[in-house]
């Protein structure tokens, strides 16, 4: 599979878009909340990626789903978790007291399907983090999640498709960039298929750009 990288934090603001400041030697380890909904292989290659390093730590691993598998990788590594019902987090102030509590100083969008509210992009500003699994802005929007960008992708003809991290809004997909990887695409790729190439970026670059950032 050949892969394309086309943007690496470099377009940014600075002043906006500015990386979270590094810990200094011996300060406390920056905190990761993930969000999921289903059943986590991107939280686990992060949890896996920092396992060792004591710079950084995943804190909190939130799910809108009781059911979500994500929920026992949580359990299995020991990080505790917290299961938000709709009313909760669109209409009280329980989750950012929740992540203010696990001292979270990063929000990564790890397969989540609620569009993140206003109160809490401003509460965490750049620093609530999705991946995309396309290339931003096609594939984007409402709905845009899942098999259902990589069937759009397949019925479009596409020859590349890839994956987007970025920042996040009160919008779906609308967040700054901060990197993009692609891979190529053959006629009888299928939309498994393309999730299965897709996937292979996601846990390959996903880990390493949180590094970056933290």
């Amino acid at each position: 599979m050949m892969i394309f990288i086309y943007l690496y934090y470099s377009s940014l603001d600075k002043t906006e878009h500015r990386p979270l400041e590094k810990s200094e030697k011996g300060a406390a380890p920056s905190l990761i909340a993930i969000f999921a909904s289903g059943r986590g292989s991107n939280a686990e290659k992060i949890i896996t990626f920092f396992k060792d390093d004591p710079s950084v730590k995943i804190g909190l691993i939130l799910s809108n789903r009781k059911e979500a598998k994500v929920l026992d990788l949580a359990q299995a590594h020991q990080i505790p978790t917290y299961i938000a019902a709709r009313e909760d987090f669109y209409h009280s102030d329980k989750i950012t007291t929740t992540l203010a509590k696990h001292k979270i100083d990063l929000i990564v969008l790890a397969g989540f399907l609620w569009l993140i509210p206003a109160y809490l992009v401003s509460a965490y500003p750049n620093k609530i983090i999705n991946i995309h699994p396309a290339l931003l802005p096609k594939y984007g929007g409402k709905g845009m999640y899942g098999m259902n960008v990589h069937k759009a992708v397949h019925k479009a003809g596409e020859n590349e498709t890839g994956i987007t991290i970025h920042y996040v809004n009160e919008r779906y997909d609308d967040g700054a960039v901060i990197f993009q990887a692609a891979c190529e695409l053959e006629k009888s790729d299928s939309p498994e298929q393309i999730a299965k190439k897709v996937l292979a970026l996601e846990h390959q670059y996903l880990p390493q750009v949180l590094k970056e950032l933290l």
